[in-house]
Formats: structure tokens, sequence, C-alpha cells
């Protein structure tokens, strides 16, 4: 059974700014196998806000329902969200972060919530 609802990370530019700013939407499913045996399955139906901050960085924010698919259990629905942000350090070298949660039982009193901090490198 999925013990985590909250979804990966969107993908984030390193490079110099957002070249959009807007409201997007983001379909994303994320399954999990523990060895060979499959668990399920989240997919979020997420919509956001992304812009930029400055010259070198750039956020968002999303959120929407999480369709729960465990393997061989019923389906559920939750509310997931996350904020975001990435920043160019160098024209190789950026950092990005990002807190995600979602509901559990479809209760805001005991969320689900992750965190993601990393460098990225181009070559």
């Amino acid at each position: 059974m999925i013990k985590s609802v909250f979804a990966a990370t969107a993908a984030l530019s390193m490079s110099a700014g957002a070249a959009f700013a807007g409201p997007y939407v983001n379909v994303e499913t994320n399954a999990g196998w523990a060895g060979d045996d499959y668990t399920g399955a989240t997919t979020d139906l997420h919509v956001g806000y992304e812009g930029g901050l400055g010259d070198s960085a750039a956020w968002y924010i999303q959120g929407g329902p999480s369709i729960v698919s465990p393997d061989g259990a019923e389906s559920s629905t939750e509310f997931s969200g996350k904020v975001g942000v990435s920043a160019g350090l160098t024209d190789q070298l950026g950092v990005y972060g990002e807190l995600s949660a979602a509901t559990t039982d479809q209760e805001f009193e005991d969320l689900n919530v992750g965190g993601k901090l990393g460098l990225k490198y181009s070559f």
C-alpha cells in the first residue's frame, strides 16, 4: 500500500530567469514498487502558477486533487499541493527546493509533508 501520497517535483529550469510566467496545468503519475512488487500509483491533477524572481530565479505553486490507487485496493481522492523555487547560481550551477503536502483520509490535520533540496550542474 502506498504510505505517502505526495508526488515528485516538477522539473525546474536552472537557466537564467523564467521565460513564462502565469498559470499552468500539471498532470503527473507516480508509481511505486518494492522490489518487483507493484504497490500502486498516485496521479496529481494540479493547477498552478509560476513566475520569475529577478533575472536568475523562478517560483511556482500548484495544487489540486490526487487520485491514490494502491495495488489491489480501492482508489481514493486526496488533496495535494507543492511550492517551489529555483535559482541559477552560475551559468552551469543551479539550486532548487520544494515543499509538498497531501491530505490523509481527506483530513488536513494529519498531512503527509515532504521536502526536496538539490543542486543541478549542466555541462
